[in-house]
């Protein structure tokens, strides 16, 4: 999925804290590009909801009463796959983080994360990017080892050196915007870059390109 420049980003809130979810709402709601569809305090009403709502991408709470957000996450994703989920946690439980992850969540974020780089993280995950730490990436090759072994490995050798760079970096969880200031290039040329080494390595995702990375290194 791409970001469509014309039309805002529609995004679900789910967090059982009131204060946290106004505030992602009110975040949402004053800034261009976006636009928040729907709050929720539990996923039993999420679930119910937001299949209907549709929106591009759901900021789901990981510690939800009732069902967690992973069951949330895997129910919603169910009813409609092209729904994107990122996990919001208050801190870096790598356990659950890689739980997600794992059941096809786009990434997470610390609800501590600056607004800016907030709203920088669901643009990278609209663009197909997957906000986490190469520690967690190194967890989900380790889940997803006896799966791989069994395949035919594409070789890295076949990217080039400046490939090579940026997906180090997306190993390392930087996100596409700092990856262009770290590299001095444009957003627009990581993009086309990560899309020529999405297409050497047979990969979809960004999750898919680290595993591959991780496991030749």
């Amino acid at each position: 999925m791409t970001t469509n420049q014309t039309q805002p980003v529609r995004v679900s809130i789910v967090e059982d804290d009131d204060r946290i979810r106004n505030m992602f709402i009110i975040l949402l709601e004053g800034a261009p590009g976006f636009r928040c569809v729907s709050g929720y305090s539990n996923a039993e009403d999420a679930i119910t909801d937001i299949p209907a709502k549709k929106p591009d991408i759901v900021l789901m709470d990981i510690n939800l009463p009732g069902k967690n957000g992973i069951e949330c996450m895997k129910a919603i994703r169910e009813a409609d796959p092209q729904i994107l989920v990122v996990m919001l946690t208050v801190y870096e439980d790598n356990e659950r983080i890689f739980e997600s992850l794992a059941a096809g969540a786009s990434g997470y974020l610390l609800k501590s994360t600056s607004p800016s780089v907030i709203l920088e993280s669901i643009h990278d995950v609209i663009d197909g990017g997957a906000p986490m730490s190469a520690q967690i990436a190194r967890k989900v090759v380790h889940s997803f080892h006896t799966i791989q072994k069994d395949k035919h490995q594409n070789d890295l050798g076949s990217l080039t050196s400046r490939e090579h760079e940026i997906l180090t970096l997306l190993a390392s969880g930087y996100m596409y915007k700092e990856i262009a200031g770290k590299l001095f290039i444009a957003k627009d040329t990581v993009k086309s870059h990560i899309r020529n080494i999405y297409e050497k390595l047979q990969v979809r995702t960004r999750t898919e390109a680290v595993i591959k990375y991780l496991d030749n290194n």
